[in-house]
């Protein structure tokens, strides 16, 4: 396996545990996901998708499909860790109705919350596919080698 399917199976395997987890958190476990939340889950389940076809399909071109939702979901996550970590942006005037976004259902360690979780697997995908941007495409030999 050459280094960019790695990176994009690294990718694929971050989406799922992402979108899964999300999905353990509020059907399992019963937390109610705010307007933010849903606003990160939206950006992430469609990678797992995305990222399953272009590791079937060989796709060379899935990080430019790939990184404007990984990047825009980072931000989310980013906002929504800071509004519920600091005070910096006041009281969270997104999440009015319904369940608070600055509710930190789990605190892992003191600092692990949902949206850090979110937001370590956004940015990993975002790495994953900045890295399948920047490694050599393999030869068209090893190519047709690993097809088989």
């Amino acid at each position: 396996m050459n280094a960019r399917r790695l990176s994009l199976l690294i990718a694929l395997l971050t989406a799922w545990v992402a979108m899964l987890g999300s999905l353990y958190f509020s059907e399992i476990a019963g937390f109610t996901p705010c307007t933010l939340c849903w606003y990160q889950r939206i950006l992430m389940y469609p990678l797992t998708l995305i990222l399953g076809v272009a590791l079937l399909r060989r796709e060379e071109g899935v990080a430019w499909y790939v990184l404007p939702l990984s990047l825009l979901g980072a931000g989310f996550a980013t906002y929504h860790y800071l509004l519920q970590k600091t005070t910096l942006f006041g009281s969270g005037a997104v999440c009015r109705a319904g369940v608070p976004c600055t509710v930190a259902y789990i605190n892992w360690f003191g600092f692990v919350t949902i949206p850090f979780l979110a937001l370590t697997a956004f940015l990993i995908i975002t790495l994953a596919m900045l890295f399948f941007l920047t490694a050599a495409p393999a030869a068209t030999g090893q190519a047709e080698e690993e097809a088989i």
